[in-house]
């Protein structure tokens, strides 16, 4: 199969030492979905959005009570889809982040690490992938080449055919990838204060059926890997 994986990021400015964040998870997360499935969701979340009147782009910051109508449907329409749109993250405990002796005291370098953890074992022998990621200006251009190398290294049976780093503005699945990690950060770092947004987590708990919280590998639609740090 032909894959496509649509990657964030949420409280990256917590890795680094010298800005102290109020919150002590970092997560990235991502979709997974059939190449052939783009076309179809790309069209229902923009008719989504024109019928509740929402425009601009769809971001976890950007729920409030106004725009609460599109954000659940927003939710439910990634739950609909069942396997055909995969969500999964992985939950960094900063506290427990060392970026001087093992990432080179470079917080950049350490956020593309743990890009490589959270894809390396979700890569499956025998398909193809096309990786998207948020743009963001880098230090070292060379990142993304390089995490491209290492996922084809560790997944000689699978082929990577791109990595690529794309403006969220422009593109309605990183756009979903942003809510639903928002949610997930907001949960792990208990940082919701807004009613609005804790709807948006309400509605995510009952299509799962439990809190949102750390799941087994072997849980496929919306998989929460709390990676264990020494």
């Amino acid at each position: 199969m032909d894959i496509e994986i649509y990657c964030d990021e949420s409280n990256q400015q917590s890795l680094s030492p010298k800005k102290p964040s109020q919150n002590r998870y970092f997560l990235i997360g991502g979709l997974w979905l059939p190449s052939e499935k783009r076309g179809l969701f790309k069209e229902t979340i923009c008719s989504i959005a024109q019928t509740e009147s929402t425009f601009g782009e769809a971001k976890w910051r950007a729920v409030c009570p106004s725009k609460l109508p599109f954000y659940l449907k927003l939710v439910n329409f990634f739950f609909e889809q069942g396997y055909d749109l995969q969500f999964r993250c992985i939950v960094i405990d900063t506290h427990k982040i060392h970026l001087e002796k093992y990432h080179d005291a470079d917080q950049e370098l350490g956020y593309y690490k743990f890009c490589y953890q959270l894809m390396k074992n979700w890569i499956e022998d025998f398909n193809s992938y096309s990786i998207f990621v948020d743009y963001k200006t880098v230090r070292d251009p060379s990142r993304l080449t390089v995490l491209k190398g290492y996922l084809s290294k560790a997944n000689l049976l699978a082929q990577i055919k791109n990595l690529q780093a794309l403006p969220s503005n422009e593109v309605v699945l990183l756009q979903l990838a942003d809510v639903l990690l928002g949610a997930v950060s907001a949960k792990f770092n208990q940082s919701t204060a807004s009613q609005a947004k804790l709807a948006v987590i309400e509605c995510i708990e009952r299509h799962l059926k439990h809190p949102i919280m750390a799941t087994s590998r072997s849980v496929r639609k919306f998989n929460v890997f709390r990676i264990s740090l020494r």
